[in-house]
């Protein structure tokens, strides 16, 4: 976008009346405005009600002190599917999403510790090994000089590579999974699926080869991979068909949307920020440090849904029984009260890691500590090699307003 453009959008939220304000609308997200919307909110309401949406009526919560509250209140604010499950979308109306994310205790619990192991640190420090030879791989494979996607030819790549080695996956058939992910996060309009119908047609597809997976798991000696362990968990091999898929779907989700967007985001923020480029580049020992606040600065999810079970107050506001409740993870990761210089990429943030991306309470991501190693491995190759990636256009981002993300990043590697 242009900067008459950003200027004009940034107009438009200083001058309509909160009232009309609904920032779940997906076109803020990908003309990548919905930040002049949530500073606003933050200032003058930041726990704002919008009356109706296609998505329904909810409550939206842009400060980081009461989205900390409302996602480590779970007895208050329940992300259980029978009440509407964890995303506006509500999870009553799509057949997918019966899922550990979708659960409320003990359920989820039991659910979640079923495919923990994979995700372990022992398991993944071997994984880290395998991960750091395939990413230097694809480093070497890119052109020099010449204009590429760093979404489809690194951030994808990786992603999905090591998603296929967590579930067991075919590996000539990778890039199943990266459709799979894409079609259960897209609304029709965003030109990813042409309706709801197909949509589902295709997550069924999905499913079908995920019960081949299983019936192949169920008859061999238990494994380290997700399809394995949930196989042959005793409380989650009884599970509905739905509730199967909605559970590879997550683990997919979790696994590919997040850390992809995060690994183009590093990209395109240290080109946004050149002094800090330069840092990176004097300092590799930064890396750490700047993985975590990259997944702050691009926070991958921007949100997560909750419904209240009990009347209650927030914000001074009250909320009813049976209200959706946003938590807008994008607005507190920008909150100036607790977050110094906010919109800036800082590599060297005093308590980087102090962000709202991973969520907090009994649904903290579970694969938070493989994104947080794809991300540092991806940075300490390019900076073995002495690459410089330059972003040559601005990126086309992701119509949702869920999946905070990028579709295409053009870049040059030198």
């Amino acid at each position: 976008m242009s900067n008459v453009d950003l200027e004009a959008d940034r107009a438009k939220a200083v001058a309509m009346p909160l009232a009309d304000y609904n920032v779940a609308d997906p076109i803020l997200f990908e003309r990548d405005t919905v930040g002049f919307y949530f500073a606003r909110l933050r200032r003058e309401e930041p726990v704002h009600y919008c009356p109706k949406s296609r998505f329904g009526a909810y409550w939206s919560v842009t400060k980081y002190r009461d989205i900390m509250h409302v996602d480590t209140n779970h007895k208050i604010f329940s992300s259980e599917l029978k009440n509407g499950g964890p995303t506006l979308i509500d999870g009553r109306e799509s057949f997918e999403r019966a899922r550990f994310m979708a659960m409320d205790p003990p359920k989820h619990g039991v659910q979640r510790k079923a495919v923990t192991p994979v995700l372990e640190p022992p398991n993944i420090a071997r994984m880290e090994v395998i991960i750091r030879k395939r990413i230097g791989e694809l480093l070497d494979d890119l052109p020099r000089g010449r204009e590429v996607d760093w979404v489809d030819r690194v951030s994808i790549e990786i992603t999905t590579q090591t998603l296929a080695t967590m579930f067991d996956f075919p590996w000539e058939e990778r890039r199943k999974l990266t459709r799979w992910s894409n079609v259960a996060m897209a609304i029709p309009e965003s030109g990813i699926v042409a309706d709801e119908a197909s949509r589902e047609a295709e997550l069924i597809e999905c499913y079908q080869y995920f019960k081949g997976l299983w019936d192949e798991r169920i008859k061999q000696p238990v494994k380290n991979d997700f399809v394995s362990l949930m196989a042959h968990s005793p409380d989650m091999r009884d599970m509905p068909p739905m509730e199967y898929l909605g559970n590879v779907i997550l683990l997919i989700v979790g696994g590919n949307d997040t850390t992809r967007n995060s690994m183009t985001a590093g990209v395109y923020a240290l080109n946004k920020f050149p002094a800090e480029y330069a840092k990176l580049k004097a300092n590799p020992a930064l890396i750490p440090n700047m993985v975590s606040e990259i997944i702050r600065w691009q926070t991958p999810l921007a949100h997560m849904r909750r419904t209240a079970v009990v009347d209650t107050e927030l914000g001074g506001k009250q909320i009813r029984k049976g209200d959706r409740v946003v938590m807008w993870y994008l607005s507190g990761n920008r909150d100036e009260e607790v977050i110094e210089r906010p919109d800036d990429l800082w590599i060297e943030r005093p308590n980087a890691r102090q962000h709202l991306s991973f969520g907090f309470g009994i649904h903290r991501c579970l694969g938070n500590r493989l994104a947080e190693m794809q991300l540092r491995v991806l940075w300490e190759e390019i900076m073995r090699r002495g690459m410089t990636v330059t972003v040559t256009g601005e990126p086309k981002r992701t119509h949702s307003n869920f999946v905070h993300g990028y579709e295409t990043l053009p870049v040059e590697v030198h």
